[in-house]
């Protein structure tokens, strides 16, 4: 599958021509995958219905995931359904350890750079290596020069081996020697504004939660799915940079603590109602 029909992990929580779409692929990925990657048109619908979501609206947008190579027509025991593409299995796997067990950079792990050059005869494959590493949380230090913490190191070589983009790269590891203050760079080469927005909108989202009665198991995959669905993005936007080079008092550790509460007590009883839905119980 190519670089364009592969979902990213941030493309599924960007609200965008598709909003349905990243709602659609958080159901895949939290419960496809242990129902032997499929799931029926019926069971999706009734549980997008549940967040609610026309019934329609989300066989359009099935279909235009399927059109993108996303996921795959699948008909079982006379049921229509879908799987899961390979390469999107393979997104996810990797995605797992991003959202749900991100450690955050320190100094010690110095930083990833990336260094690329593309003829211009395949201009689109320029074009899916910047896509490609803005997805991955990259910051740009000039032109054609991408920087990471270094800890993405082997993320970043599977995510372009697979995507088939390794022969245009050059990756090197190592501390940053000179020159200037590091704090200041690292402000250039991401927008820590509009992270500190992305985290401060979570916060304001989902921090009510907290303080709500306890949620059935319906409620609770009510708030969990969209909850996700917001969360997949920033452990991408903001690579896990380290706290030293951040701004004080970073809202980032603050939403990422509210997440792994919400998870720890949503993932469960959400986990529940949807397999009773899509088992028919």
């Amino acid at each position: 599958m190519n670089a364009d029909a592969e979902v990213s992990p941030a493309e599924t929580s960007q609200p965008g021509r598709d909003r349905l779409g990243p709602l659609i692929i958080t159901l895949f990925g939290l419960y496809a995958r242990g129902e032997d990657n499929w799931l029926s048109v019926a069971s999706v619908v009734q549980l997008m219905a549940e967040l609610g979501v026309e019934g329609q609206a989300v066989r359009s947008s099935i279909s235009r995931l399927k059109r993108r190579g996303v996921v795959v027509a699948d008909r079982r025991d006379g049921a229509a359904g879908y799987a899961l593409a390979e390469a999107t299995l393979e997104t996810l796997a990797e995605g797992d350890t991003r959202i749900f067990e991100r450690r955050r950079a320190t100094a010690e792990d110095g930083w990833l750079v990336v260094v690329f050059s593309v003829p211009e005869s395949e201009r689109d494959k320029r074009h899916a290596l910047r896509t490609g590493l803005t997805q991955l949380g990259f910051g740009t230090t000039a032109p054609g020069v991408w920087v990471a913490p270094g800890n993405l190191a082997g993320e970043t070589r599977r995510t372009l081996e697979r995507r088939g983009l390794a022969e245009y790269v050059d990756l090197f590891t190592g501390q940053h020697f000179g020159f200037g203050d590091l704090r200041s760079k690292v402000r250039a080469w991401w927008d820590l504004d509009e992270l500190a927005d992305l985290y401060a909108d979570f916060l304001r989202r989902h921090r009510p939660v907290l303080s709500a009665a306890p949620a059935t198991p319906a409620h609770a995959f009510q708030t969990y799915v969209p909850m996700l669905t917001q969360w997949r993005r920033l452990p991408y936007s903001d690579p896990g940079l380290p706290l030293a080079l951040l701004p004080p008092g970073w809202n980032g550790v603050t939403a990422e603590a509210l997440f792994e509460e919400l998870n720890a007590t949503l993932s469960a009883p959400a986990r529940e109602h949807a397999l009773a839905v899509i088992r028919g119980r």
